[in-house]
C-alpha cells in the first residue's frame, strides 16, 4: 500500500519517549505564555493513587505521548486538540476497574478546556502472577434474535468457566455486533452478567459505515468503551490492544502510523524479554489464502504487520486474533499467531464455524512470563477438543474416517487406535469438514445467511480402519503434552 502511506523509513517517525515532564516547558516556549486563545493544546494533569496512597511508574498516555507518573503519583502532559481520552496502563497487582456495564474502564474523556485535571485511583489485588483471560472473537450478533443466543449459550458458559478463577479478564477481539452499533448496550448487558471485567477491541463490524475515513469511523466505538489502542499489565505479562481496521468505507488490515509510533513509546518501558501479547481483530497473517492458492486478501492479513512484528522483535510475542471464523495456530518470523474460532460460530446458523471449530472461545491461562491455552467449545467440557466424522462422510475416501482438531498446531501429535491396537499417527489434509458442507453448502443454507459456505482446513486427520474393525479412538497431544480422547464405534 506504498501509494496510500509510506512506511519505508528508517525509523517510526516520532521523537525520543517523554517521561516526567513530556512537552509541557517546550510547548510552553515554543507557543508563548500569551498564546491561550489559539493554543491546539491542552494541558492535563493529575495523579495516580494505589489504595489512597502515590503510585510511581505508571504510564499515562493521550494517544499520542506517554509520560509516567513521578514519584508523588503525579502526572502532566499536553494534549492535542483531537485527542479524546488520557488513559492509564493498568499496573500489575492491581484491579481493573469497570463501567457499570463491566467494561474496562482505564480511562476519562477530554474536555476543551486548557487545562483538565483526571486523576485515577487504583486498588491492590495481590500478586497476579497467575492469571487467567477468556478471548471471545467473533460475539457478532445481528438481531436481538442472536442476542437471546448469546446470552443463552455464551454467557452461562463464561460465568461456569470463571468459577474459581483468580485474576480474570475477557477481551472481546473485535466484531462485536453485526454493523449495528445500537446493539452495543445489549452486548454490555450480557458481560455485566459475567462480573469479568473486558477489554474491548475493535473490529471491521464495529465501525461506523457511515463514516468515509478511518478518522472518524470509531467514534461509536469510543463512546461506550474508550480508546481502541492501549495497554494493560497483568502479573508478569504486557499486553496491548491495537486496532487493525482501516476503514475508508471498506476496510484493509493496516495499522496507522500514530499508532506505531504510540506502541514504540509503550515498548520503551517494557524490559525486552518480556511476554508481550498483542490483541487484534484481523490476524497478521493467516493461511487461508495458501489453502485456496491464491493471493491473500488485503482484508484478511495487516499489510504492514513487518513494522508491529519489528516491534515485537525484543519481546516473547503473541498476537491473538479472530475475524476469520475459523481456528488456526501458526507463526511469521518469530511471533506467534492465534486465530480464534467465533464465539457465533457461522453467525448463528450452526453449532459451528465453517470449517467445523465449534462456536466458543479461548481461555488462556498465565503462570509467569508463560502462556498455555485451548478452544472452549460453548455448550461442551473443557475436554472436548475432538470430533469424528464417520467412515463414509468423505464421498472422495468413503473407507477412511476423519478427525477434526481444531486446536493443532506444529507441536501437536495425532495418533489412532482400532480396537486397542495402536495404529501410528494420523495423516494430515487439507479439506473440508463433512459436517460444514451438511450445514452450509449450497445457495439456500444456512437459512439465516444463505451466502455462508464451508470452508477448507488443514487441521483434518484420516485414518482408514480395516473392514472388520469396531472401535476406533483417536489421540491428541497438544504442545504441553496434555492428552485428550475421542471414541468412534465403527
Amino acid at each position: 500500500m506504498s501509494g496510500r502511506r509510506d512506511f519505508i523509513k528508517s525509523t517510526l517517525g516520532i521523537s525520543a519517549l517523554m517521561l516526567a515532564e513530556p512537552l509541557a516547558r517546550p510547548v510552553e516556549q515554543f507557543l508563548g505564555q500569551n498564546s491561550k486563545a489559539t493554543n491546539p493544546w491542552r494541558k492535563v494533569y493529575g495523579k495516580v493513587t494505589s489504595d489512597g496512597k502515590p503510585l510511581a511508574g505508571v504510564a499515562v498516555s493521550d494517544s499520542a505521548t506517554i509520560t509516567v507518573t513521578a514519584a508523588d503519583g503525579t502526572y502532566e502532559l499536553y494534549a492535542g486538540k483531537n485527542e479524546k481520552f488520557v488513559f492509564i496502563t493498568n499496573p500489575a497487582g492491581h484491579a481493573i476497574a469497570t463501567n457499570p456495564t463491566g467494561t474496562a474502564r482505564f480511562y476519562e474523556p477530554l474536555t476543551e478546556a486548557s487545562e483538565i485535571e483526571v486523576n485515577f485511583s487504583l486498588t491492590t489485588s495481590g500478586d497476579d502472577t497467575q492469571h487467567s483471560f477468556f478471548l471471545l472473537a467473533d460475539p457478532q450478533p445481528l438481531d436481538m434474535d442472536d442476542i437471546a443466543l448469546f446470552n443463552q449459550e455464551t454467557i452461562p458458559d463464561l460465568i461456569e468457566m470463571a468459577e474459581g478463577r483468580k485474576h480474570l479478564f475477557g477481551v472481546a477481539c473485535g466484531d462485536i455486533v453485526f454493523n449495528d452499533l445500537k446493539l452495543f448496550p445489549e452486548y454490555e448487558k450480557a458481560i455485566s452478567k459475567t462480573k469479568i471485567p473486558f477489554y474491548q477491541v475493535l473490529g471491521n463490524h464495529d465501525t461506523d459505515h457511515s463514516s468515509a475515513t478511518d478518522e472518524t469511523s470509531a467514534e461509536t466505538f469510543n463512546c461506550h468503551f474508550g480508546p481502541d489502542y492501549y495497554s494493560f499489565n497483568k502479573g508478569a505479562v504486557h499486553y496491548v490492544v491495537m486496532n487493525d481496521v482501516f476503514w475508508f468505507g471498506h476496510y484493509i488490515g493496516y495499522i496507522d502510523q500514530k499508532q506505531l509510533d504510540w506502541l514504540q513509546q509503550d515498548l520503551a518501558l517494557v524490559k525486552p524479554g518480556t511476554t508481550v501479547v498483542v490483541f487484534t481483530h484481523i490476524p497478521p497473517f493467516n493461511t487461508q489464502h495458501i489453502r485456496y492458492k491464491k493471493e491473500p486478501s488485503k482484508s484478511e492479513i495487516v499489510v504492514n504487520r513487518k513494522l508491529l512484528y519489528a516491534l515485537l522483535k525484543p519481546y516473547k510475542s503473541y498476537i491473538i486474533t479472530g475475524h476469520m471464523h475459523e481456528s488456526e495456530y501458526i507463526e511469521e518470523e518469530g511471533v506467534d499467531i492465534h486465530v480464534v474460532g467465533a464465539v457465533c460460530g457461522a453467525w448463528w446458523t450452526a453449532p459451528t464455524c465453517f470449517d467445523g471449530t465449534p462456536k466458543g472461545y479461548g481461555i488462556y491461562e498465565v503462570s509467569g512470563n508463560e502462556l498455555k491455552w485451548k478452544y472452549k467449545s460453548t455448550g461442551k467440557p473443557a475436554t472436548y477438543q475432538i470430533s469424528i466424522q464417520k467412515r463414509g462422510s468423505m464421498k472422495d475416501k468413503p473407507d477412511e474416517i476423519m478427525a477434526n482438531i481444531w486446536g493443532w498446531d506444529k507441536y501437536c501429535k495425532v495418533f489412532w487406535h482400532e480396537d486397542g491396537k495402536p495404529m501410528g499417527e494420523m495423516e494430515r489434509r487439507t479439506a473440508m469438514d463433512p459436517e460444514s458442507i451438511y450445514l452450509f453448502e449450497g445457495d439456500k443454507k444456512p437459512k439465516k445467511h444463505t451466502w455462508v459456505e464451508p470452508a477448507l482446513t488443514d487441521h483434518l486427520f484420516f485414518a482408514k480402519p480395516s473392514k472388520g474393525a469396531k472401535m476406533v479412538v483417536v489421540e491428541f497431544f497438544n504442545r504441553w503434552g496434555e492428552r485428550f480422547t475421542a471414541k468412534h464405534q465403527l
